[in-house]
């Protein structure tokens, strides 16, 4: 997967100017990012169709432009993805804006029960973004049998009710609404059987695919570090002393490791190699690789830097508090952890590197 560059078009909005929208607090902005996101549907491949590089690259660039528009977009592809690999290609062709809902909390539980007229869903959903602004969604919901199943939910049903997003104040990120959903007996169609969602091999993909956004919002954190190298070389200004260098060359090492990471599980992927655990061991691996890399730029670009971007430079402010945090929906040390256990159950004896 190439590095990426932002100047692509996106369909019939401008990607760019979606994030200018988001970024300045225009009215109608979330609504502008969907209407990019419902093009870029239309457009990508999903992932394991022969073009999964070319999609995480698409989602790194619109990262790179402003993590908020990625934030909107990687659900919506997400939530297509699901639908095609579950063979509803009728669901995933409707002009809709998708999100995908599948975390879980304590305190918020959300059950599915067969009605007189089909399946419907109960109870409440925490960690719903884009709520009041999304018209369908793929929400994970209990059947009773210990496993979860996913289903499609119409979002304009009167028993679909947003909660207060007042929980949710990042410092980053908060452009992007989210809060908690009660639904009461709305309608539900279900996608795949209990256990698929999480079982099929797409469930790893698609967790790669939201490190590509960590790796694009790592890329725009740097081409500070790298517009303040290239401005010192003109005639007059002071050049970059050893230390700039220094932090010049690790910025580009970690993301060149990180950008290497994604291209090889795309290649992974479209030949086949990443179903179940070795799908599942290449989505812990690349993510922890990627999620390392962008943590170690945004201390590199913060030491080289000095304070001065961190307290003048708004945009600046605004990518780093929003990588820092979407990186955190890779989960650290439990991920690791998880990781090894993969490895040494996958193992019969014989190294991984």
């Amino acid at each position: 997967m190439p590095p990426p560059h932002p100047r692509h078009a996106t369909g019939p909005e401008s990607a760019r100017e979606a994030a200018a929208a988001l970024r300045e607090a225009r009215p109608g902005a979330l609504a502008q990012a969907l209407r990019v996101a419902r093009a870029l549907g239309e457009e990508l491949p999903v992932p394991g169709a022969g073009r999964t590089g070319q999609l995480w690259l698409r989602l790194s660039e619109l990262a790179r432009l402003d993590l908020s528009l990625a934030r909107v977009v990687e659900p919506h592809l997400d939530a297509l993805a699901v639908l095609r690999q579950a063979g509803l290609e009728e669901l995933a062709g409707l002009p809709a804006a998708w999100g995908v809902w599948a975390a879980e909390a304590p305190g918020h539980e959300l059950a599915a029960r067969r009605g007189p007229g089909g399946w419907e869903l109960t109870g409440s959903k925490a960690w719903c973004s884009l709520a009041a602004h999304l018209d369908r969604a793929v929400v994970t919901a209990s059947t009773g049998t210990g496993r979860r199943r996913a289903f499609v939910v119409d979002l304009a049903h009167p028993g679909v009710v947003p909660g207060s997003t007042l929980e949710w104040r990042p410092a980053g990120l908060g452009d992007v609404p989210t809060g908690g959903v009660r639904c009461t007996a709305v309608p539900a169609v279900p996608v795949g059987e209990d256990g698929w969602y999480l079982e099929r091999p797409g469930f790893a993909w698609g967790g790669i695919g939201v490190a590509a956004c960590w790796y694009g919002g790592a890329a725009g954190v740097a081409d500070l570090l790298w517009d303040d190298a290239v401005r010192r070389r003109e005639p007059g200004r002071r050049p970059l002393d050893q230390l700039g260098h220094a932090a010049l060359g690790t910025v580009d090492a970690r993301l060149h490791s990180a950008r290497t990471a994604l291209r090889t599980a795309a290649e992974q992927v479209d030949a086949g190699r990443a179903g179940g655990e070795r799908g599942a061991v290449l989505a812990l691996r690349t993510r922890r690789v990627v999620a390392r890399a962008a943590e170690a730029v945004v201390g590199e670009v913060s030491a080289a830097t000095g304070p001065g971007p961190l307290t003048g430079a708004p945009e600046h402010v605004r990518r780093v508090s929003a990588l820092q945090v979407y990186v955190r929906q890779e989960h650290a040390q439990r991920d690791a952890a998880a990781l090894g256990r993969a490895l040494l159950g996958g193992a019969a004896g014989d190294r991984p590197w």
